[in-house]
């Protein structure tokens, strides 16, 4: 993609309203735009990575034999009111038409999936199976003042499990737990991430959250380092300040911020829907239910917390718009315009995605931007570089640079 047909273009200033590093950095970068406050609009280049980490997450449930689904964000009341939750859920958006017919603004969708798989579960054969969406989520978020990290409005994969019995969701859970481990790997927050207890309430002794570690999260977690597992603030005290795993009392306090959860939902959302299956005798049973979500855009917002620098975005190979930032130095020799052509086109053939920025301005503001936006590789074409017969590389992450002849170059992105 050429830069200079990119609609949107960087500020050097972030809106005064905007508090947080994540929205600061990708309003500046123009990844994405502030319709009002929890709600954004993700511009081309914030899409492209939303889209990459809903691939990402796509893949992981797909390996865990998920079911992708899409269901509706407009939620009849009756459902709701079946599982009591019409007037116990504070933040729902509730809406009526002019018929007085009212519906809820989906926060989350089991009094949508329930009803949905009942129609499909009769029989023991019938199970396990799980399902999973990506769908937009409306929350009314009273504190809605961290950018993208606490949204109204925000995009959302969530996973419904359906089980025969515990035994068959425990053995289902743990291979969630460990795909939600990959995905946080593969979108460049891994090491910061850990798996935190949290309490079960009524259902279970715990439910389990992920949290990311940064200055930018709202959530106190306890890590064990023996174990890198964590406590959160609300359950440290029943665990006696001890590590569930192994009791180590020796905890490290940490600020953070959940990026997904998983949790054991047993017959909460089932039994008000009268949601069973007839074991191999005959005998009506209770489907056990299991829960896992993780916002995209929480997800996106924590990587710009954790991995952004004074300069900008620092995005992750699997995740960033683009591979290679291509910046073409301007000059009166037309050889320089034609070079960074060819090598657009030798990148492009190669399928490596390039973002070439091929607009009239001086090198300092092109530099600036291509650090502001953070693409994994920047190559500059100029007429030092093609006097020189090698392309300046620069990766964002490390500030290294190396010079490289053509064939090298190809080898390098190809192998990114």
């Amino acid at each position: 993609m050429r830069q200079s047909k990119l609609f949107i273009k960087t500020r050097k200033e972030a809106p005064a309203d905007e508090v947080a590093k994540n929205a600061k950095l990708l309003i500046r970068a123009g990844f994405v735009d502030k319709l009002q406050s929890g709600v954004y609009t993700y511009l081309p280049l914030g899409l492209r990575v939303l889209k990459n980490i809903e691939n990402i997450i796509r893949e992981e449930m797909n390996l865990v034999n998920g079911q992708e689904v899409l269901m509706p964000t407009l939620h009849p009341k009756e459902n709701w009111e079946t599982t009591g939750r019409w007037k116990a859920m504070t933040d729902l958006y509730k809406v009526t038409d002019s018929s007085g017919r009212e519906n809820a603004l989906g926060p989350t969708h089991e009094e949508v999936v329930v009803p949905l798989v009942k129609q499909f579960v009769s029989s023991y054969r019938d199970l396990p199976f799980s399902v999973y969406q990506f769908q937009n989520k409306f929350r009314m978020e009273l504190r809605a003042k961290s950018g993208i990290l606490r949204g109204r409005e925000f995009m959302m994969k969530d996973m419904y499990s359906f089980h025969r019995d515990p035994k068959e969701f425990s053995a289902y859970y743990e291979t969630v737990k460990n795909a939600y481990k990959n995905i946080f790997d593969r979108v460049g927050i891994g090491a910061q991430t850990y798996l935190t207890f949290a309490s079960g309430g009524t259902f279970s002794k715990y439910s389990h959250e992920f949290q990311a570690i940064t200055t930018a999260g709202e959530d106190a977690i306890y890590i064990c380092d023996k174990c890198c597992i964590a406590v959160n603030k609300e359950i440290i005290e029943d665990q006696k300040n001890s590590c569930p795993e192994c009791g180590n009392k020796s905890l490290r306090a940490e600020t953070a911020v959940e990026v997904g959860n998983i949790f054991d939902l047993k017959t909460k959302f089932s039994a008000p829907f009268g949601l069973t299956y007839k074991d191999e005798s005959g005998v009506e049973q209770p489907v056990l239910m299991g829960c896992y979500g993780i916002g995209l855009g929480r997800v996106l917002g924590t990587i710009v917390e954790v991995l952004g620098d004074e300069k900008g975005l620092v995005w992750p190979k699997e995740i960033a718009p683009f591979m290679v930032h291509l910046v073409e130095i301007p000059s009166e020799n037309p050889l320089v315009r034609k070079g960074a052509e060819k090598l657009y086109k030798d990148l492009v053939k190669k399928d490596v995605k390039v973002l070439w920025d091929d607009r009239d301005l001086r090198a300092g503001e092109k530099f600036a931007d291509s650090d502001l936006i953070g693409i994994p590789l920047r190559v500059v074409v100029s007429e030092k570089t093609l006097a020189g017969k090698k392309f300046e590389v620069k990766e964002r992450s490390s500030g290294k640079v190396s010079m490289l002849d053509g064939s090298q170059l190809l080898k390098k992105c190809v192998a990114s």
